[in-house]
């Protein structure tokens, strides 16, 4: 007498849990990625309203920290050729936010100043970047937000991130 060996349960997966192809990246790293790139999208939405890009929202807070900074230590800041730091300010400087002062130490420099109409921008900026703020970690209670922050600089400083410098200056044309 012959048996049949066939088995008809079909075979059983390697893995248990989800499968990944459907529900897709699920790592910190990928969720970093996907906040960024969503929270960089609305805030360029909410300067656009004031008339600016992200990357003159860097500069103007940047020449406001340290007014008569050279355009040559913005760029060295920046990561930058100097001659980038030349287009970026042309354009603020074309708004009316930005002025050129030739620095008396050494007439070969232009010091970077806002104008009046800079520093009125810069506190609309900062309102909208609050509000901009709220709306994205309105999940999170006070407490909650510190310790989220307090991680991200942690991170940043391992990776060995400037400090209040965003890295996409670097890859503008």
């Amino acid at each position: 007498m012959a048996y049949d060996r066939r088995v008809d349960t079909p075979p059983q997966p390697l893995t248990t849990g989800p499968d990944p192809a459907t529900t897709g990246p699920r790592g910190a790293a990928f969720l970093l990625a996907q906040i960024g790139a969503h929270a960089a999208a609305r805030f360029a939405e909410r300067v656009g309203q004031l008339g600016l890009a992200p990357a003159d929202v860097g500069l103007l807070r940047m020449i406001a920290t340290q007014p008569g900074r050279s355009q040559r230590a913005l760029a060295e800041d920046l990561g930058v050729v100097p001659s980038r730091v030349v287009t970026l300010i042309d354009n603020l400087e074309g708004k009316d936010l930005v002025e050129r002062r030739r620095s008396a130490a050494d007439r070969r420099n232009h010091e970077l100043h806002l104008t009046a109409e800079g520093t009125r921008t810069l506190g609309a900026v900062s309102r909208a970047a609050a509000a901009h703020e709220d709306a994205l970690l309105a999940a999170l209670d006070p407490e909650q937000r510190t310790h989220l922050s307090g991680l991200l600089a942690r991170i940043a400083t391992e990776q060995g991130l400037t400090p209040g410098v965003h890295p996409g200056y670097r890859n503008r044309d």
